[in-house]
């Protein structure tokens, strides 16, 4: 008996120490006198004794619960929530109690530091910051009231020095310090803010990242830098007037684990340490002892770990049986069986596994094929069916097996099964392109590789007579074709859609006669219907032989509803005549916006397809001759149906819609809901794995450099797994393994997350003006042009007072944005007293956002600038972003801002890229040929013939209007992606000079992929190199011919000497010409 109990204790003690190592405990903070700890955990904060020991629940709420900080005496602990839809400052007491909520802003504020009793600093996005990214700096007081602005520059983590005069913060734009290798223009900077001097002055860091200031006693300031790979922790001395003469002191040496937090008490002495899963305690002392803080948590976790859902929407992919009576589709990384009936909505489970599940297809009408992670970390297919002998109805059968039917080192994926359901058509890790012979069990023989190289095949389809394959497979130009192949190889491929734009998603027609697809092979560069006649006799009839073809009676279009069998039908051979297919192309619409899910009806005459509702926002199905006559809208309203596909008798449309099923009866258009209820157990610890192993391996599989920037991503896996798969709460997931992608030192990564917790969701009406608080108000300090206190019949001026807001009086201990919530779109009555005294009322109708209001302020002063300081000469285009609107806008810009200048300067800076450099460089680099000299301009052409050299009919002959005038560019580390790749064309191309500061360094073609619960890891996929370098502009940015910087506070001061020097230099080059 006593050798039981010493087991079962064993047991028992192996248990409790693997749950203590297995906790992700973050962001701590350290309380003044340095005896107690605060951190986060399950969204939640707790404290612990510096010591180690049992730790204490604080909070205990929906919301997520982050960076506690104590309060300068201890008393209190102040930490930033998401209680009511994004990050609010809370404050309570260090023992804990009912939180109290200081602000109230729709805008997240992330709290930074509490060293002044009064003086609570945060980050957060008001009304300050108008294209610059970083965010405003804002204070508010521990009891009460509204916060204000104290720093006119941007930035993150601000800290009071202890004495009050200083200010430290952190500089740097896009780059997230989870790239600890990034070395370029956008590093993160510990800079310095003197209260009296009103100076800023960039404190003498490391060239990486430096990150975290905080001070210690005597003016040492703290600070984390990743200069030697990892972050780990320095220090400097701020001697007389906020002066560093000496770089950083390195206090800690970690080389295979980053300091991701810490906290110094207010002393000094003591610092806590968050790293690898633990935190930790040293001295404040070069190469002190770093102790690992032993801490008990002994509470049950926030969320069940495992639970059982009926979900009734959230269906992703699907198919239809052969014989139309079941459906097959995926939810959660789960596939189920439903009856395609609309008073039914028994669905079966075919998969039950905690991993992904997906793309069912049907082999037969009573096996299921699809992919399944489950087994060896890769995709391969499974196969479903009853193992009754006494009922193969597959949804009927109370007894099922699962046959796995590949076993390889690679991912087999696209599975395609032809009509007959004698073939199979997959894809096998990136490219190898397999057809195979399938047989009734799923065993594959005969396998043969149609491709094998880097481009996977997509849209893989089978001809209506089981022998030929269509598919969409991109070329080096990026440029994805139409491809059609015969399955026994007896043919090569053969490109039926040649054309330099896209063309992707064959669908065959049943009747064999055509192959549509879609395509943006339009001047307007929108999606369209398109198909190809697959005879050159029926290409070559026209309208009239088709008039008199015979119609086929309706009887016999569409089939009988018996549910009899069509075994014994008889298919006819495909018939193609390959010889110069490419030119028998038919265009089927040409509608605004974008076509897709096309579908064929069973004789080839009616296209099906979605596009923009004719009536509302959204997308409707429509169906049109293939001829382009009888256009009709088959749902209203923005029904918005998708991933249409159509039963194999060609009786319905099927069709998913926010994550609901449903399909249409052909004949009669008649709309039904196929409602399902999916019963699964959902093992989120499992689940969570699964995420975290497919997100990695579409980076090992996908990611652009396959030698991952010389990083070991295996270890990188080894390292990171434990510390996803533990982390409490779905946020803590997202950071951790942004970490690990943070290693590769890449651009455009990041997962995203979904939360299994829903908050408030509160919005705040916008004035569209900055307030600070005074005496008896919120005194207007700057109104932005364009939003409501800017308008006629709403408007405030500078240094009015609002007293009350609908006749409720400003308190000193009121937050006022507590006043606003609810109120976006809705009329306030505001109390106003003017500069003079006087009182007055005014009636607003508030807006939910400032950013456009904000970004078009700073253009506009761009603007004023340019005209200023060249005397009129010079033009002035800010490009927004490289997307479409933003495009049209600077071709309008070229003539409106340019209209009579003599030069134009174009400003990328903030610009966070797109895909349009190409469409710019179209316009920025022409070459003219020619000129031209209309009737009237001249009554001496011989004689007058040069003075018209410049001129040329540019709008009426170019696709887009040139430019050819000088010009200059504008670059700075926020200019990113393909604001990089135009600034680095324009500048090896030769077109002009560029001033700035050099680019972000951050340019990779991105893609990403979905995972089963929601999430979405984003992945970079092509790599870019300038031409003239063969450099990849992801390792070097494009550096400006001309370096300048602006000063921290260059906004408020209303200058901008990058813009200055931009024009200088424009105006020399003009002066020259």
């Amino acid at each position: 008996m006593k050798k039981l109990l010493l087991f079962l204790f064993i047991i028992s003690f192996a248990e409790v120490i693997y749950a203590q190592q297995s906790l992700l405990l973050r962001q701590p903070s350290i309380s003044p006198d340095g005896s107690l700890i605060a951190f986060s955990f399950q969204g939640d904060i707790w404290t612990v004794p510096y010591t180690g020991g049992k730790a204490t629940r604080l909070t205990i709420h929906e919301g997520y619960e982050s960076n506690p900080i104590f309060s300068p005496d201890g008393k209190q602990i102040a930490f930033s929530s998401g209680r009511f839809g994004n990050n609010d400052i809370f404050i309570m007491p260090t023992e804990g109690g009912l939180p109290k909520r200081l602000t109230y802003h729709s805008a997240s504020d992330n709290i930074s530091s509490w060293t002044y009793q009064d003086q609570i600093l945060f980050s957060t996005v008001r009304e300050f910051r108008q294209a610059e990214r970083p965010a405003e700096v804002y204070a508010i007081a521990a009891n009460g009231g509204t916060e204000k602005r104290i720093l006119d520059a941007v930035g993150f983590e601000p800290v009071y020095s202890p004495d009050g005069r200083y200010i430290a913060f952190v500089r740097g734009d896009i780059n997230p310090v989870a790239r600890k290798d990034y070395k370029g223009s956008s590093n993160r900077e510990l800079w310095l803010y003197d209260t009296r001097s009103k100076t800023y002055q960039l404190l003498n860091g490391t060239p990486a990242n430096d990150i975290s200031p905080q001070w210690g006693k005597d003016n040492t300031l703290f600070f984390l830098s990743s200069e030697s790979g990892e972050y780990n922790l320095y220090r400097m001395k701020i001697g007389g007037e906020g002066k560093n003469n000496t770089v950083g002191e390195k206090l800690t040496n970690f080389k295979d684990e980053s300091i991701r937090a810490y906290a110094i008490s207010a002393d000094g002495s003591s610092i806590v340490l968050e790293k690898d899963m633990n935190l930790y305690a040293m001295r404040a002392e070069k190469n002190a002892q770093v102790k690992k803080i032993n801490v008990q948590i002994n509470a049950d976790d926030r969320l069940d770990a495992v639970e059982q859902k009926i979900l009734t929407t959230e269906a992703g992919e699907y198919t239809v049986s052969p014989n139309g009576k079941l459906i097959a589709f995926s939810v959660r990384g789960e596939v189920f069986i439903k009856e395609t009936d609309r008073e039914k909505t028994r669905s079966i489970n075919a998969s039950e596994h905690s991993f992904r599940d997906m793309d069912p297809t049907w082999l037969s009408d009573s096996a299921l094929l699809f992919c399944s992670d489950r087994n060896n970390g890769n995709f391969d297919f499974y196969l479903f069916r009853s193992s009754d002998t006494t009922e193969r109805n597959i949804f009927k059968s109370m007894k099922h097996e699962l046959i796995r039917i590949t076993n390889t080192a690679e991912d087999e994926s696209s599975a395609s099964i032809s009509p007959d359901g004698k073939k199979i058509a997959y894809v096998r890790g990136r490219g190898t392109f397999i057809v195979a012979d399938i047989l009734p069990d799923g065993s594959l023989k005969n396998e043969k590789i149609l491709a094998n190289d880097w481009s996977s095949p997509s849209g893989i389809t089978w001809s209506p007579d089981s022998k030929w394959l269509a598919f969409a497979k991109a070329d080096l130009y990026n440029n994805q074709e139409v491809f059609i192949q015969a399955a026994d190889m007896s043919t090569k491929p053969v490109n039926i859609s040649m054309h330099p734009r896209s063309d992707n998603r064959p669908f065959w027609s049943a009747d064999g006669t055509k192959l549509g697809f879609i395509s943006n092979r339009s001047v307007e560069r929108s999606n369209d219907i398109w198909f190809v006649w697959l005879k050159k006799e029926d290409w070559e009839k026209v309208a009239a032989d088709w008039q008199e073809k015979e119609a086929v009676p309706a009887e016999s279009s569409a089939p009988a509803r018996s549910g009899a069998s069509n075994d014994r039908k008889v298919v006819k051979p495909v018939v193609i005549d390959f010889e110069n297919i490419h030119e028998r192309l038919v265009r089927v619409t040409s509608l605004p916006g974008d076509e897709s899910d096309l579908v064929i009806s069973k004789d080839g005459e009616t296209f099906y397809y979605t596009t923009n509702s004719s009536n509302a926002r959204g997308r409707d199905l429509y169906s049109v001759k293939w001829d382009g006559r009888e256009l009709k809208e088959i749902t209203k309203g923005g029904a918005n149906p998708s991933g249409v596909t159509m039963d194999k008798e060609g009786r319905y449309l099927y069709f998913t819609r926010g994550g609901s099923l449903g399909r249409i009866d052909i004949r009669t258009t008649a709309i039904e809901s196929l409602p399902f209820s999916a019963k699964m157990k959902i093992d989120y610890v499992a689940e969570r794995t699964q995420v975290f192993e497919e997100a990695w391996r579409t980076i090992r599989d996908g990611f652009y450099d396959p030698k991952m920037h010389g990083y070991n991503w295996q270890q990188l896996h080894d390292k990171y797994k434990d510390r996803c798969i533990y982390a409490s709460t779905p946020t803590d997931f997202r950071d951790m393994f942004n970490l690990m992608l943070g290693e590769l030192n890449a651009s455009h990564m990041g997962l995203t997350v979904p939360d299994r917790i829903e908050t408030q969701r509160e919005s705040m009406g916008l004035i569209g003006s900055e307030l600070m608080p005074v005496n008896g108000g919120m005194k207007v300090n700057h109104i932005i042009p364009g939003t409501p206190s800017d308008k006629l019949a709403s408007k405030l001026y500078e240094g009015d007072i609002i007293i009350a807001v609908n006749g409720e009086s400003v308190q000193a201990n009121d937050n006022f944005y507590e006043k606003l919530i609810g109120l976006v779109n809705e009329k306030v009555l505001l109390t106003v007293r003017s500069a003079d005294g006087k009182q007055r009322e005014v009636v607003m109708r508030l807006t939910g956002s400032l950013t456009n209001d904000l970004y078009n302020e700073w253009v506009a002063g761009r603007r004023k600038l340019v005209e200023k300081m060249s005397n009129g000469k010079l033009g002035y285009i800010h490009i927004r972003s490289m997307d479409f609107p933003s495009f049209e806008v600077v071709e309008r810009e070229f003539t409106a801002a340019g209209y009579g200048k003599d030069g134009i300067v174009i400003d990328v800076r903030y610009n966070g890229g797109g895909s349009t450099t190409d469409y710019l460089m179209t316009i920025l680099n022409y070459k003219q040929h020619a000129y031209t000299i209309p009737r009237g301009a001249s009554d001496d052409l011989e004689r007058d013939k040069k003075k018209f050299r410049e001129y040329y009919p540019i709008g009426e002959r170019l696709v887009y209007a040139a430019w050819t005038k000088p010009s200059i560019v504008l670059c700075n580390e926020g200019s990113y992606s393909n604001a990089e790749i135009f600034a680095h064309a324009y500048k090896t191309l030769g077109i002009g000079k560029v001033v700035g500061l050099p680019t972000n360094g951050s340019v990779i073609s991105t893609g990403g992929r979905s995972l089963m619960d929601g999430s979405f890891v984003r992945l970079p996929l092509r790599g870019w190199f300038t031409k003239a370098t063969d450099k990849n502009q992801e390792l070097g940015p494009a550096v400006p011919d001309i370096i300048v910087e602006n000063e921290p506070d260059w906004i408020s001061k209303g200058t901008d000497n990058q813009l200055r020097v931009a024009v200088e230099t424009l105006l020399k080059e003009t002066e020259r010409k």
